[in-house]
């Protein structure tokens, strides 16, 4: 492998070791739906907000949120709405995974 090509496939391998937690894909879902604070965020799932800043601080570094401090509080934003489809083919998948299995033991 040339030099470029480890380097692009490395680039790529960061986002997808980003997405590679359910409580990231589940922050992803919810910026989807627009910015949110970490106040909030760390409501939805639940977990401290040392916790939660973590994992968005994993997915800020890979490209796929951006962070904007207004006062005290920091807001998140979506900035790669492509990796959400790419969530949809790996539920696709994952679909059609359990209906090969249905189908084999029927």
């Amino acid at each position: 492998m040339d030099p470029r090509t480890a380097d692009r496939c490395e680039a790529r391998a960061r986002v997808v070791k980003a997405l590679a937690h359910p409580t990231r894909i589940f922050l992803l879902e919810e910026l989807s739906r627009g910015e949110r604070c970490v106040c909030e965020l760390t409501e939805m799932v639940g977990a401290d907000v040392s916790t939660v800043s973590k994992h968005l601080a994993q997915l800020r570094s890979a490209g796929l949120v951006r962070d904007e401090k207004r006062g005290t509080m920091v807001f998140y934003h979506l900035r790669a709405r492509c990796a959400l489809n790419f969530l949809d083919c790996v539920e696709t998948m994952v679909r059609s995974a359990a209906e090969e299995q249905l189908a084999a033991v029927s």
